[in-house]
């Protein structure tokens, strides 16, 4: 297992996290202790969370897994989802991310949260007193660290313009959606985090199982995992995604190795990726994702694999500059 510097933190992470989601959900709690072990075993030292995933079951389950272990991972966790049906059991208010982030701490059984993440941006909350919070918490040490899940790339550099205009801690970490058929974030985002050191923990790796080859079209019945969650049905409605994941499925097993593995290997090979965030229901889909780790992602095999699907427009929208001719600068 390779050891990346989360950012600019100083803190040492394991090139792969582990992802809890299914934590007292998909898995038991008995198939969950199995799979930390398993990846405590592999090397992985750091473990993502939220105060949401099973209904807080989750991070109960993390916690009783890492309590034997305690100062050799780290363990992150996010506040700002909805978690009953309260008025103010939602957003990123003092009030509620104080709540949640006490209950998160009794339910992981520590004293401290590695990674504290803004699970969600919350547009009717001053984004200043959410910082401002967080830096309290910093302050009284129940967060060393500091991040942001499913942010723009204007809404993250905003944030750090008032952490440093206001004397507080800036976000050390980001966490946006990656992979082959959703790549977004290479236009603002992942260039973004390079400029301003920031700690990527980039999601969905495999894209919701799509790059694995198991779906044929978001119709077949075989497709029928993604209409479980209705998210997954809004995020990979477009047809063109299975197109692309049959060619890379054809290529992975032409190159010999496991398509969720190989998607995995392209994820992390980008240069602003400290480790992308991998989940399973059992061991079985573990064991298939670590051996992401075995697997030598030169350039030209990324070029190739990248080759599959299309880029995403330019952030300034001038395609004609990205056909590789001279600068208008020059």
């Amino acid at each position: 297992m390779e050891y990346r510097f989360l950012g600019k933190t100083g803190v040492q992470v394991s090139s792969l996290c582990f992802g809890t989601m299914t934590f007292g959900a998909e898995a038991d709690k008995k198939e969950s202790i199995r799979m930390f072990e398993l990846c405590r075993e592999a090397g992985i030292n750091i473990f993502d969370c939220a105060n949401k995933y099973s209904d807080g079951k989750a991070e109960s389950i993390l916690g009783d897994c890492a309590k034997h272990c305690r100062d050799d991972i780290i363990i992150t966790t996010k506040g700002t989802s909805r978690v009953d049906k309260g008025v103010n059991a939602s957003g990123s208010s003092r009030k509620h991310l104080m709540l949640e982030l006490e209950k998160s701490l009794k339910r992981l059984q520590t004293d401290y949260i590695d990674i504290y993440f803004i699970h969600y941006f919350d547009p009717h909350t001053s984004m200043e007193s959410t910082l401002r919070f967080l830096d309290d918490s910093v302050s009284q040490g129940k967060i060393l660290y500091t991040g942001v899940s499913n942010w723009a790339a204007w809404q993250i550099m905003k944030s750090l313009h008032i952490s440093q205009v206001n004397y507080l801690n800036s976000i050390d970490c980001i966490q946006p959606m990656y992979n082959l058929i959703k790549r977004q974030a290479e236009v603002e985002i992942l260039p973004l985090a390079q400029d301003q050191q920031l700690g990527v923990l980039s999601y969905s790796p495999i894209g919701a199982g799509v790059l694995t080859g198991k779906y044929t079209n978001l119709d077949s019945s075989e497709s029928a995992r993604l209409h479980d969650k209705d998210y997954y049905n809004k995020r990979y409605r477009k047809q063109s995604y299975f197109e692309t994941a049959e060619k890379f499925t054809r290529l992975a097993n032409d190159l010999g190795h496991e398509p969720a593995a190989l998607a995995i290997s392209w994820t992390m090979s980008h240069p602003a990726v400290t480790a992308p965030i991998i989940g399973a229901r059992n061991i079985t889909q573990l064991k298939s994702s670590l051996k992401s780790v075995q697997i030598e992602m030169t350039s030209e095999l990324r070029q190739q694999i990248t080759s599959l699907s299309s880029a995403p427009d330019p952030a300034h929208d001038r395609l004609e500059e990205e056909t590789g001719k001279q600068s208008p600068l020059r």
